[in-house]
């Protein structure tokens, strides 16, 4: 990593922990400043807090206490997650102490080229495609993945070396908090309403994401959806050069036409060749293409990755097959967007359909047209009553009520017939029956290798 001054004998609050907030402590205190750390959970119940602790790190546990300020810190390194609502972070811009997240760290100590990744949806899945695509034929150095992935975005840093390449997907919140922050290649894969409740408005969510295009210039490459007016809009107050993808029109970038995928009039492979399934998934598949492209990376290699690439876990991904029918695991999709684009991906002739889940309040008319010709949908949750209408509404002949995502599995799998295709995408938060959406997915998992084992 790059040895950098600017934190020396410095005083920097660490603001809440988590893995990138670990990370950044322990890089801040190598770098030579007076690392504080302070985060809600207790100490006792705080393995986090304590390792730190045992390195010389000050530790300040149980609470986000305003005093704590009147330390004279030169910066704050905030967790993404807290809000800027909060009293600490509110009196810290009240008395204008600059405010970062770790991925401007990163940066900072970065000595390999940043590929950035941002967007509503699709983020994940671009930023594993491109990342195996770098890989792929590779000689010299490695392709990280790193940042909202899972990968703490500085501790990637300090471990890539110069030929490396640093693939790192952002979120909305960690780009509010970035600086000096200039990706040589960055993509947004789309952006509609979303975290609302964060950001105020929409307005400063799309400001959020296109903060990310801020620091770079003309030699760098800003891969943009051209399906998306707003996008389009936007690319006339950037000073990086764009390269667009389409699935709509042909653009001087990545675009699908007559199905075929091309770079810039090159055919690259067919779009039934993915290895994933759904519209949305060829424009994650049209952003990797062009970053792959820019990055020298073989047509046949290309084509080669993408074809076998059969998904990250949770976001329709192909889990296997019981005697002819074939399951997928959205888990993912908590919301109604994700899962009409998931439902895009398959014949409904032959789909039968799990969902439900957090009643936040909302109706799911805007899922009706989607729904059309569905063979089958099985509902849980607190949702399942609303959903129940909407499908009713939609036309679908085979509607069922059930328990939870295991019961929904085996009813829907003696429901079925070959060569149908069972989909989790549940179009809601998982937070009334499972912990997260991961938990849920792996519960799809598992209840369908039950009844692969009783197959046997």
């Amino acid at each position: 990593m790059k040895k950098i001054t600017d934190y020396e004998n410095k005083k920097v609050l660490v603001l809440g922990l988590a893995k990138s907030g670990v990370s950044a402590a322990k890089l801040l205190h190598e770098l030579g400043a007076f690392v504080t750390v302070n985060d809600f959970k207790q100490f006792d119940q705080n393995p986090e807090a304590q390792d730190l602790l045992t390195l010389g790190i000050r530790v300040v546990t149980g609470g986000h206490p305003i005093e704590l300020l009147d330390e004279d810190f030169s910066l704050i390194v905030k967790n993404p997650g807290i809000p800027y609502t909060n009293p600490l972070v509110e009196k810290a811009l009240e008395m204008k102490l600059p405010i970062i997240t770790e991925v401007e760290l990163a940066y900072q100590i970065a000595e390999c080229p940043i590929i950035g990744i941002t967007g509503t949806n699709g983020k994940t899945t671009t930023t594993t495609m491109i990342g195996l695509l770098l890989n792929a034929e590779r000689t010299n150095g490695t392709a990280r993945l790193a940042g909202n992935i899972g990968y703490p975005a500085s501790e990637v840093a300090e471990e890539a070396k110069e030929v490396d390449d640093i693939v790192m997907e952002l979120s909305s919140f960690q780009l509010m908090g970035i600086q000096t922050f200039r990706p040589h290649i960055a993509v947004i894969t789309n952006i509609y309403e979303a975290h609302i409740d964060y950001h105020g408005s929409r307005e400063e969510y799309v400001k959020a994401k296109w903060a990310l295009q801020e620091n770079m210039q003309e030699t760098d490459f800003l891969v943009l959806n051209w399906n998306q007016g707003e996008l389009q809009e936007l690319s006339k107050t950037t000073k990086a050069t764009i390269i667009p993808f389409s699935t709509k029109e042909k653009v001087a970038g990545a675009y699908l036409s007559e199905e075929k995928i091309y770079y810039k009039d090159e055919y690259i492979m067919d779009a039934a060749e993915l290895g994933v399934p759904g519209s949305h998934n060829i424009e994650n598949a049209l952003a990797a293409v062009t970053v792959a492209k820019l990055k020298n990376v073989s047509t046949a290699a290309i084509k080669q990755t993408l074809m076998v690439f059969t998904g990250v876990p949770h976001r329709t991904q192909y889990v296997g097959e019981i005697a002819s029918r074939k399951f997928y695991n959205d888990s993912k999709a908590t919301n109604i967007l994700a899962t009409e684009m998931a439902l895009s991906g398959f014949d409904h002739s032959t789909l039968i359909l799990l969902a439900g889940g957090l009643d936040r309040g909302n109706e799911f008319d805007e899922l009706i047209p989607s729904l059309k010709g569905v063979k089958a949908i099985y509902l849980f949750g607190e949702t399942k009553g609303k959903l129940e209408q909407v499908a009713l509404a939609a036309g679908v002949k085979e509607i069922h009520l059930t328990e939870n995502v295991q019961t929904a599995v085996q009813d829907a799998y003696d429901f079925s017939e070959k060569n149908d295709t069972i989909l989790l995408s549940p179009a809601c938060a998982s937070w009334d029956q499972y912990p997260n959406f991961e938990i849920r997915g792996e519960a799809f998992i598992q209840a369908m290798q039950q009844l692969k084992d009783k197959e046997k």
